[in-house]
């Protein structure tokens, strides 16, 4: 009888696979409900714990840093962040959230993300049985 025991790579790849097909509704409820691009939620999302450089904007939220630039662009011209001189390092800027791009992001991630039915369709003992597994490995 063959081996059928799984590698952690293997399951990885089957929880990122679940994950990331089954956001696309929830990402266009978001970009619906607040009128932004998923991608400029995204930078939010990364300045919400701090100021950050474009640069470190472009690497937290994976993009290139051209596309980091147009986003921080776009939502500082919405008034969603400001570009301050670094105090430590005048020739650098930093990117910060302001209260208006706090309150839209709070916006984004109030929006609703039910579960996809095949996780909706699982017996209960298996839906425990995840949530267990799933809490041992969550950071």
């Amino acid at each position: 009888m063959p081996d059928d025991t799984p590698t952690a790579d293997e399951v990885w790849a089957m929880l990122t696979r679940l994950v990331m097909y089954s956001r696309d509704p929830w990402r266009r409820a978001v970009t619906e409900r607040t009128g932004l691009p998923f991608s400029q939620i995204r930078v939010l999302r990364r300045l919400r714990n701090g100021p950050m450089t474009v640069k470190e904007v472009a690497h937290a939220a994976a993009m290139d840093a051209p596309a980091a630039t147009v986003a921080v662009n776009k939502l500082e011209e919405l008034g969603f962040v400001v570009r301050e001189v670094d105090p430590t390092n005048r020739r650098k800027k930093q990117v910060s959230i302001t209260l208006a791009g706090r309150a839209v992001l709070a916006q984004a991630l109030a929006t609703p993300d039910p579960a996809p039915s095949s996780v909706t369709t699982l017996p209960d003992d298996d839906l425990r049985t995840l949530r267990d597994i799933l809490s041992k490995i969550e950071n």
